[in-house]
């Protein structure tokens, strides 16, 4: 556990050294992102596409940080929280190789006429949320009272009173959700989608090739999401709480996560539908990499939805579980 640990936070080094190296070096940010009109080989266009993958990856962005943090802190262990970060990739590989393919024979287009934005933080937030009411409502630990709204005159049963919310064994929060998550999250249309469907894609030699270009910077990203992954798992492991308590705080932290950021997607989203001019909206950081570049809606949902929602949660649960651990030693002695 411990070479796994140094390895992955070898791999985080290196790739913050290559994006603070492409911020500063213009000739190279300016053949990554800007790869021009002319020919290229299918060679050099997978590799820039992967290196670009790998710059997804680990810059903050909407479409992934909130929903890998969400499934990586839920499952409690640095290799579950590889294991999450593979399966939203996974997902969202899939779903860029139909688009780069889209984009060769040209109906990618269509993202250049209309904002996307919008319905896909509707559909998005919406998909989240459900994961989260799922998570929460069908776990022995946690029961939401939503029977009462509709009159229902047993609300716990003997079981569940008996047995303190941290110390039963609910089953594992469903990774499959990552894939479906990682496939419709993979519509959303940044910088990156720009430059890898609309520029890149195109360049190829033939259809055949297509899915090719959103096959490799789906797995860029996925390498970094598995690194992020297992980064946020570890988290909470290295809280010093039991199996059990990291279960707990776990599960319950994911399901908030993706409950109450799901709707802060999904407002967000309305909100761009009804007024387009708010997408719009961003203070440029001065660095050429796509998602720090600028302050946006994009960085809001980021900060929101895992720097107050996530973060915020563990640490307020940790503090709960420890206090109720004092409170039962206490009564025992």
């Amino acid at each position: 556990m411990r070479l796994l640990n140094v390895t992955l936070a070898a791999v985080i080094i290196l790739a913050a050294a290559a994006v603070l190296y492409i911020s500063l070096d213009s000739s190279v940010s300016s053949s990554l992102f800007n790869p021009g009109t002319g020919q290229m080989a299918l060679g050099a266009i997978l590799v820039i596409t992967f290196i670009l993958g790998i710059l997804h990856g680990i810059t903050p962005d909407e479409h992934t940080w909130p929903i890998t943090f969400s499934y990586a802190i839920g499952s409690y262990s640095t290799r579950k929280g590889m294991k999450a970060g593979f399966a939203f990739s996974a997902g969202f590989t899939m779903q860029r190789a139909i688009l780069t393919t889209l984009g060769f024979i040209g109906l990618a287009v269509i993202y250049q006429q209309f904002n996307l934005d919008g319905p896909v933080y509707v559909i998005v937030g919406i998909v989240m949320a459900i994961s989260g009411m799922y998570i929460l409502n069908k776990r022995q630990y946690l029961h939401i009272p939503l029977d009462l709204l509709f009159k229902g005159k047993i609300h716990h049963t003997e079981h569940a009173e008996r047995v303190p919310m941290h110390e039963s064994d609910p089953k594992p929060v469903p990774i499959k959700l990552a894939v479906l998550h990682g496939f419709v999250a993979g519509w959303g249309f940044g910088a990156y989608s720009t430059i890898v469907v609309l520029i890149l894609a195109p360049k190829v030699p033939s259809l055949i090739y297509a899915p090719l270009p959103g096959l490799f910077f789906g797995l860029g990203t996925m390498v970094m999401q598995i690194v992020l992954g297992a980064l946020f798992a570890n988290f909470a492991v290295s809280s010093g709480l039991s199996e059990n308590q990291m279960k707990f705080v776990g599960r319950k932290t994911a399901g908030r996560t993706l409950y109450y950021g799901g709707m802060a997607f999904a407002i967000i989203g309305a909100l761009i539908l009804l007024f387009p001019v708010i997408d719009q909206f961003a203070v440029s950081t001065g660095n050429p990499i796509p998602n720090l570049d600028s302050v946006g809606v994009a960085t809001v949902l980021v900060l929101v939805v895992v720097g107050v929602i996530g973060i915020g949660n563990i640490l307020l649960l940790i503090r709960e579980v420890r206090r109720k651990g004092r409170n039962q030693i206490r009564a025992k002695s």
